[in-house]
Formats: C-alpha cells, structure tokens, sequence
C-alpha cells in the first residue's frame, strides 16, 4: 500500500492507494494529522510513503512523521518522469510538481494544461515531450474575496455563490459577478492563449473550486479533484521503481 500526504495550505490530505487505485482519502486540519496517521498505519500494511508539503512542519513533527513511515520527501532533488525546465527549481512548489507528474502519467506524450483551483489559482503546462516550462500564479477565488473586504473600508466579506449572478444590480450582486465571472474570463483566456498556439490541448481541472469552475467553463476539460493525489502517487512509484 501506498501512504499519500499532502500538507496545503489550509488543509492536511492523506490517500491510500493500491498500485495505482485509490483506497481511501481524507482531508482534515493540522492537529488531527498524527491521530489519523496512527489509525491508517494500524488499519493498513504501508509499503511506501511520500511527503509533500507547502505547509510549515517544525522539526519534531518531521521526526515523528521519518519514526513512522520513513516517506519520501518531495523536493527539487526528487527523481521526477518529466524534464524540468524551471527557471528556479528550488522555487517550484512541490504541488505543481505532483500536478505536472499526473499529466504526463496520465497523458502520455499530450500536451496538457492543468489549473490548480485552490487557495491560488495555478496554470501548469507540460508538452507532448514531457517538458515544463512553468505557467503561473493567480489569486484564488476566496482570495479574491477577501481582498476586496479588506483593502476596503466598506464592501462585505462574501464567499462564492451558487449561482453567478447575471447582473450587478447590488453591492453583493456586482462582487460576487466581479469575482467568480472575473476568474472564469481569466480562465478561459488563458486556455485560448494555448490553444491558439497548441492545436491538440488536453485541459485538466483540479483543487477545491473544481465543481463549481467546471460547471461554468465553456471549454472541453477533465475535471478531476484527485489529480494532485494521483501525481504524488505516480512519483512515488516512479522513484520506488527505480
């Protein structure tokens, strides 16, 4: 069995996988990361682990984590199945590594943009050479709503909607379209821009905006919520099998 641990930003995931099947996944806050370990490594035999973490761990933390299950710890140094052409390697955020290693794990020899819609919005871009270049960083959409609260003196703090509103007609109506319409115009630029110079483009879809973007995209996508868990998975079995 395979032992997947995602620390975010906000939010700790943990998946079990069988080779390539995943088990069991679960999300939770930081203090209850040892709890759930110590349940998963009594309910499951685990082989092999990997660490990934944008997400502070003080030293003992790590300790604890190396006593129990001895993961891999992904970095810049980590053996990857794709040419990393990254400017500043060392800067490369460890969970758009694990994104670029699903797509060409899952799209072999495609040219593949993924969009990471979380806490930031990224665009990630791997060829049909299983080469990356980079792509960017945009603020998420409850960043966005957060800016506006605060770094004014008088717009609520609102969170996303349901359903985007067809016109501005309020204060909350004309934040909440300035936000979510904003993102999916942005969205659907960048897509465009690849498009119009990679004629066959595969787009995937992942982090925790996935439903509702997917939903409101106009352009072909594969949304897939796991894709982070399935690319640390696919690295970790890269790097048990070599």
């Amino acid at each position: 069995m395979n032992l997947i641990i995602d620390i975010g930003n906000t939010q700790i995931k943990t998946a079990i996988f069988k080779n390539i099947e995943l088990l069991e996944k679960k999300s939770f806050s930081k203090k209850d990361l040892f709890p759930i370990l110590k349940k998963i490594s009594k309910k499951y035999n685990i082989e092999h682990t990997i660490l990934s973490s944008v997400g502070k761990l003080n030293q003992e933390e790590i300790s604890t984590l190396q006593e129990l299950f001895d993961p891999l710890v992904l970095n810049d140094k980590t053996k990857l199945p794709f040419i990393n052409n990254y400017a500043t390697p060392e800067t490369l955020g460890v969970d758009r590594i694990a994104l670029v290693a699903a797509a060409v794990n899952a799209f072999p020899n495609e040219n593949v943009l993924i969009i990471d819609a979380g806490s930031c919005i990224t665009f990630d871009f791997v060829n049909n050479n299983k080469e990356y270049d980079g792509g960017a960083i945009s603020p998420g959409i409850e960043m966005r709503y957060k800016a506006i609260h605060a770094f004014t003196v008088n717009l609520p703090k609102l969170t996303i909607s349901d359903e985007i509103p067809k016109t501005g007609n309020s204060t909350k109506n004309a934040i909440h379209l300035g936000v979510e319409n904003g993102t999916i115009q942005e969205i659907e630029g960048v897509i465009e821009q690849y498009k119009a110079k990679y004629s066959k483009l595969t787009i995937v879809l992942t982090g925790g905006d996935t439903i509702f973007l997917a939903k409101n995209i106009k352009s072909t996508i594969f949304a897939n919520p796991n894709f982070l868990l399935e690319g640390l998975n696919s690295i970790l079995i890269y790097n048990k099998d070599e």
